[in-house]
């Protein structure tokens, strides 16, 4: 390997800071070719925007972004496919943790927070063939392929849906631990028929069933929940 082979390599290497603000900006932007805002960037990756501007530089530098001063940031085709790369491994992994080791599905973000940056791609395929080709994490999410494909789910906020109207529990937007435990604790998971009895027209509150089960809820709960309506 030639010298100037070795420095392109090293300069392509990413640090964990740098693949957080590349997922950062997918979750942000997904495929779409507009430009991101430099404070939405900071605000989400609670820091200033003078820090997002010099990563942006950073990542411009190694062809993973689109920069310039005043209009935001926006990923590359390099950019988006590494994003799928990271965000492949950290809801892999979250499938291992619950699957295999038998975390709860509160607890294994901020894990696979973590180990979303090893680096070994056979270590990852492995666990995909292991885990028998997954095609979505715990809270519902898709799980992109190894080149970047993945499924889109046809689903619906729950608050979005009128009195009369049932559907399965399919994801859910908020992925927090505190929501996650309160779902556990009233009984509602993926997988479960959710059937709305009436809503309340003063706060959108919602009075549900969910298998046997009645319980009400806000509009802050049925708000992040996805459902896929019965047909």
């Amino acid at each position: 390997m030639t010298n100037k082979n070795v420095i392109l390599k090293k300069s392509f290497l990413m640090t964990r800071a740098e693949e957080n603000y590349i997922k950062t900006i997918f979750h942000l932007g997904g495929h779409s070719a507009v430009p991101i805002a430099t404070n939405a960037i900071a605000e989400q990756m609670e820091t200033k925007p003078s820090s997002v501007t010099d990563m942006a530089k950073k990542l411009a530098e190694k062809g993973l972004v689109h920069y310039k001063r005043y209009q935001g940031v926006s990923l590359t085709d390099s950019g988006i496919k590494t994003a799928l790369s990271i965000i492949r491994k950290h809801r892999l992994w979250e499938v291992f943790l619950v699957k295999k080791l038998d975390f709860t599905w509160d607890e294994v973000h901020e894990v696979a927070e973590q180990l979303e940056h090893i680096k070994s791609e056979k270590l990852i395929d492995k666990i995909d063939e292991l885990l028998d080709f997954p095609k979505y994490d715990p809270h519902g999410d898709p799980i992109p392929s190894k080149d970047g494909k993945f499924m889109v789910r046809d689903k619906e906020l729950l608050s979005d849906l009128d009195a009369g109207v049932s559907g399965v529990c399919v994801g859910v937007k908020d992925t927090s631990a505190p929501f996650l435990k309160f779902l556990d604790k009233n009984g509602i998971a993926l997988g479960k028929t959710i059937t709305i009895l009436e809503k309340e027209d003063f706060d959108q509150s919602l009075h549900i069933k969910i298998e046997t089960q009645e319980l009400h809820i806000s509009h802050q709960i049925a708000s992040n929940l996805y459902v896929k309506k019965h047909d």
